[in-house]
C-alpha cells in the first residue's frame, strides 16, 4: 500500500496529472486509499474529492437499463423505435454532395443492445470528422449541452454493423425513463445510487459537494496545466447517461464492487447475479473495439486501450478478452470519463479500482503513463 502511494506521489510530481485519487477493493471491502496533489488550490486531493466523472455515468445508464430488463419492461432486442417514436427520425449520414450532408434510412434496426453497447451507430463529434462538420453545418447542439434536441445525432454506420463510440447511452436513459415513467435522474437515485450508499454521487453538484469539487486543467502545448472550463449545464432540459453524474472514488468504487458481488453490496441487491452476468458477457459477438482516432486533440488524445489485445463490449462496459501481461486478467471491464476519470473491474482477481483526476486532454500520454504506472503497482502489490 505505501507502494501504492509513492506511485501517485511520484506521477503528480513528474507531470503526469494535476493531483490524482485512486482507491482499490475487493468483494469483501476497500484495500487501498490514496491521494496526491491538490485538487484546487490550497485545498489537497483526497477521498471526498468530488469529480466531473462525464462517461463514467454509462455504465450506471447500462445497470438502469439492465433492471428494466430483469423487470420485464424491456429486452436487450427491443427495437428502440418501439420504446421511443421519434427514434424513427434518426438517419444515416452517408457521405457529402459537396458541402450538403447525404442522409438515408438505416438498414437495421437499432435496439436496446446496439445502445448499449456503441454498436447503434452514434458517434461522438470528439472522434468523427463528420459529426462535427454535420453539426457545424446544422447548427446542431453537442449532447453535453443538455437540451433534448442535442439528441438528434445522425448515425455514422448502419446498426449492428461494427463498434464506434458515442451517444447511444443518452438514448438508453430516455428509454429507461419511457419504460418507468420515473425521470431518469429520479430513477437512478432512488434504484442505484440510495441503495448502494453513493452519498456523494449526483446529477447536479451543490451545497457540500460543490465546496469538494476539483478544478478541471487541461495541459497546454507548452506541457503545462491551466485552469478550463467543462462540466455539465445545471439543471438540463434532460439528464444524459451518457455524461450527467457527478462522482467521488469511494462512490464509484462502491458501484464497481457491486458488480464484482454480483449485483448486491451491504444487503442492498441492485441485480440478480444471473443479470450482472449477462452485461457483463461480450454483446458484440465478432466485433471488436479499435482505435478511436482524435478529430478534437485539445479534448482527447487518440484512445488505443492495451494495443495488440482483443477487445469487445458488454452492456456496459469495455471487455478486455486477453490477460494484459503484467495488469488486468482477461475477461475485466473497465471505462473513463473524458476528464480522465479511470476505473477497471478484474472479476478473475477480485479486483476492481479507479485512478481520477480531471485533466484534458483526455487519454493523453502523460495520463496513461500515470495509469499504467498505478495499475502495475496494484498487481504487482
Amino acid at each position: 500500500m505505501t507502494e501504492l502511494q509513492s506511485v501517485l506521489e511520484r506521477c503528480v510530481a513528474r507531470g503526469d496529472a494535476p493531483f490524482l485519487v485512486a482507491m482499490t477493493g475487493n468483494a469483501a471491502g476497500t484495500t487501498f486509499s490514496g491521494a496526491a496533489g491538490e485538487a484546487a488550490p490550497r485545498r489537497p486531493a483526497a477521498e471526498d474529492t468530488v469529480f466531473r466523472i462525464f462517461s463514467m455515468t454509462k455504465a450506471v445508464g447500462s445497470v438502469a437499463a439492465m433492471i428494466m430488463i430483469e423487470r420485464n419492461k424491456l429486452s436487450m432486442d427491443t427495437p428502440v423505435a418501439e420504446i421511443l417514436p421519434a427514434f424513427r427520425d434518426i438517419k444515416v449520414l452517408d457521405g457529402w454532395n459537396g458541402d450538403e450532408p447525404v442522409l438515408r434510412a438505416p438498414r437495421t434496426e437499432c435496439t436496446i443492445r446496439h445502445l448499449a453497447t456503441h454498436t447503434s451507430g452514434f458517434c461522438y463529434e470528439f472522434w468523427n470528422p463528420d459529426v462535427p462538420r454535420w453539426m457545424e453545418k446544422t447548427g446542431h447542439p453537442t449532447i453535453v449541452s443538455g437540451m433534448k434536441a442535442s439528441l438528434n445525432y445522425p448515425l455514422a454506420f448502419d446498426p449492428g454493423s461494427r463498434w464506434d463510440y458515442g451517444i447511444g447511452i443518452d438514448w438508453l436513459g430516455q428509454a429507461v425513463e419511457a419504460v418507468d415513467g420515473r425521470r431518469i435522474d429520479a430513477f437512478v437515485t432512488e434504484e442505484i445510487l440510495q441503495p448502494l450508499g453513493m452519498a456523494s454521487s449526483g446529477f447536479e453538484c451543490e451545497g457540500g459537494m460543490a465546496a469538494r469539487l476539483a478544478e478541471l486543467k487541461a495541459r497546454g502545448e507548452d506541457g503545462q496545466f491551466a485552469p478550463f472550463e467543462l462540466a455539465p449545464p445545471p439543471q438540463p432540459e434532460f439528464y444524459g447517461m451518457g455524461h450527467a453524474l457527478y462522482s467521488t472514488a469511494p462512490d464509484y468504487l462502491r458501484f464497481c464492487r457491486m458488480i464484482l458481488r454480483g449485483g448486491e453490496l451491504d444487503g442492498a441487491r441492485i441485480l440478480t447475479p444471473e443479470s450482472v452476468s449477462t452485461m457483463c458477457a461480450n454483446q458484440i459477438g465478432d466485433l471488436t473495439v479499435g482505435v478511436m482516432k482524435t478529430a478534437a486533440p485539445p479534448v482527447t488524445a487518440d484512445v488505443d486501450l492495451f494495443p495488440g489485445l482483443k477487445k469487445t463490449h458488454a452492456f456496459a462496459f469495455l471487455r478486455l478478452e486477453e490477460d494484459a501481461p503484467g495488469m488486468r486478467s482477461a475477461g475485466s471491464l473497465a471505462w473513463a470519463g473524458v476528464c480522465n476519470t479511470h476505473y477497471w473491474i478484474d472479476p478473475a482477481k477480485d479486483l476492481a479500482a479507479v485512478i481520477m483526476t480531471q485533466s484534458l486532454p483526455f487519454a493523453e500520454p502523460g495520463f496513461m503513463h500515470a495509469y499504467e504506472d498505478y495499475e502495475r503497482a496494484v498487481y504487482a502489490g
